[in-house]
């Protein structure tokens, strides 16, 4: 005799779920793309320096930085893999702007968000998170978040979301009007549509991934550098081609630099990295806080010092062409910290050497 055939059904109501996706595209378009701004290179340069400079200024998302792309698509991400239902709690390891951006996108779909965070986070950026109807929920040790991250969502029966495992996977990088297409499009009828270069840092790695993939894909000439700041694994992992290299040491510039190298970072998509200090970083959003009449974060600052040194040496070589970074997200919510002269000297930090070097790189065009 035959076995008879056999069905098992798992099939749950979609209607919430349709319904969460609707309210997250409709939010998109309500949302213009962001702006490409041009660089204002210094005018006392010679004719025969013919480069550009322009940042993707991610600041006019609703929530103010780069991240929200990143929340967006792993929502998406999480919902149509059946991951998120209508009463599961959203949990994150952030204690930045990934949270914030997060933390928006569950009160819009009405669910509860829990982040991660280090006890030292600063009360500035707890205020942001709960200003978007977050919780956070903190562990002593900075190493300590992930494993926290995924025990408080199995007791609560919630999702993580894992921002440094999905990045890469949850961003569709041949287009549908990721960053990395937007650039190209808002390029096009520039002097110079194809950039020589791309400048980005890495947090997760899922910027660096979908940009140099799509760079790629649209078989551009474009080359992708990754700028690192201290006390981040990528740049000493990618130097020396081993991806197990643990810091014991945090970040000091918020949004990029992990202590270990993230799943979603994607090395062979990267064609330079370059390790940029501290004071640099902080000494770049000062100085082109005072250009754009608007401050910008540190990490912006991290992406200007790589973007400035590509720059410098395309003009060394009398080679035209285009540099684009990113404005990652505004430097006042830095205002107790990168743009606090006591915070900076109690970090040891000198920013007096870099601040010379962007004068001089703005005199003549050299990197000195």
């Amino acid at each position: 005799m035959s076995e008879q055939t056999r069905v098992a059904v798992r099939s749950r109501p979609r209607g919430w779920t349709d319904n969460a996706i609707r309210l997250i595209e409709t939010d998109a378009r309500r949302s213009a793309d962001t702006h490409l701004l041009r660089y204002p290179l210094p005018s006392a340069w010679s004719t025969d320096a013919d480069v550009e400079l322009y940042l993707k200024d991610e600041t006019t998302h609703i929530t103010g930085s780069l991240k929200h792309r990143l929340a967006r698509s792993l929502f998406l991400y999480a919902l149509c893999n059946g991951w998120i239902g209508e009463e599961t709690t959203v949990v994150e390891a952030s204690s930045g702007s990934t949270a914030v951006s997060e933390a928006y996108f569950a009160a819009l779909l009405g669910l509860p968000f829990i982040a991660v965070m280090p006890a030292s986070t600063s009360a500035s950026k707890v205020a942001l998170i709960e200003s978007q109807g977050g919780r956070c929920h903190f562990v002593k040790h900075s190493g300590d978040i992930y494993a926290e991250a995924e025990r408080v969502a199995e007791r609560t029966g919630g999702h993580y979301l894992d921002q440094f495992t999905n990045a890469e996977r949850a961003t569709d990088w041949r287009g549908n009007n990721n960053i990395a297409e937007s650039i190209f499009v808002q390029m096009r009828d520039e002097k110079h549509p194809i950039p020589e270069w791309i400048v980005v840092g890495a947090g997760t790695g899922g910027t660096s991934a979908t940009i140099g993939r799509y760079i790629r894909y649209r078989r551009h000439a474009t080359r992708l550098c990754v700028v690192d700041p201290e006390n981040s694994a990528f740049y000493p992992a990618y130097a020396e081609n081993r991806y197990d290299t643990v810091i014991d040491a945090s970040s000091r510039i918020e949004g990029i630099g992990r202590p270990r190298v993230e799943p979603s970072f994607l090395p062979d998509v990267v064609d330079r990295m370059v390790s940029v200090p501290d004071a640099a970083s902080i000494a770049a959003a000062r100085h082109a806080s005072d250009v754009l009449g608007r401050r910008v974060g540190a990490s912006t600052g991290t992406n200007l010092w790589g973007a400035f040194g590509l720059l410098a040496e395309m003009v060394a070589a009398g080679r035209a062409g285009s540099v684009v970074t990113l404005l990652a997200d505004s430097g006042d919510r830095y205002a107790d910290t990168y743009f606090c002269d006591d915070w900076v000297k109690a970090q040891g930090l000198d920013t007096g050497p870099s601040a010379a070097v962007l004068a001089e790189f703005e005199r003549t065009g050299r990197w000195v």
